[in-house]
């Protein structure tokens, strides 16, 4: 379906390659225009969503392309850093995010197959781990040692927001698991 909403989902899509390419690119600027397209699939994160309902515009793909955005460009994003960082911390944090979004994106496929999946609906609690795995991602990437005017207070920003972040992740988890676990024990019963 062609709506504007999902037309700045598939944007933020396509941004993906072109972040891995900025990362990788050897000169500050490239490092701060890699830092600024990830910032702007945050903030097209939470613009397609807004469009969609106030133009009316929600639609089965974007409700299922929207999250699969989300996990593209932060899973693509953990990957690039834990690559260059020699942190077993970054790694832990990174595999747990990673982790959760595979898992309940089966759990969710799991629960639509049985009519279930408004069960384990995106919630308010993923919304803020969402927001959060952004900011951590983005201040880890303004404060790469190789980037423009870093400091190493955004860098440390990073690591605490990332802290926070996998600490949301498994909390998140653990609610929908939660609630599956209450929809699969009353079919049982």
């Amino acid at each position: 379906m062609k709506t504007l909403p999902n037309i700045i989902t598939w944007m933020r899509i396509g941004i993906i390659p072109v972040f891995v390419v900025f990362f990788y690119l050897p000169w500050g600027w490239a490092r701060i225009s890699a830092a600024g397209l990830f910032a702007i699939a945050g903030i097209t994160d939470w613009l397609d969503g807004y469009l969609a309902r106030s133009l009316s515009q929600t639609s089965e793909l974007g409700a299922f392309l929207d999250p699969v955005a989300d996990k593209l460009i932060v899973v693509s994003a953990l990957i690039l850093l834990v690559s260059e960082a020699n942190l077993p911390f970054f790694s832990i944090a990174a595999v747990i995010i990673a982790s959760r979004e595979i898992i309940i994106s089966a759990l969710r496929e799991w629960m639509a197959e049985i009519g279930k999946r408004a069960n384990v609906a995106v919630s308010y609690l993923g919304k803020i781990k969402t927001v959060l795995q952004f900011l951590a991602i983005l201040f880890l990437l303004l404060g790469r040692p190789d980037a423009m005017n870093n400091h190493p207070l955004i860098g440390l920003l990073g690591y605490f927001f990332l802290c926070i972040a996998a600490f949301m992740t498994i909390w998140s988890m653990l609610v929908y698991l939660s609630a599956a676990r209450n929809v699969l024990k009353a079919r049982d019963e």
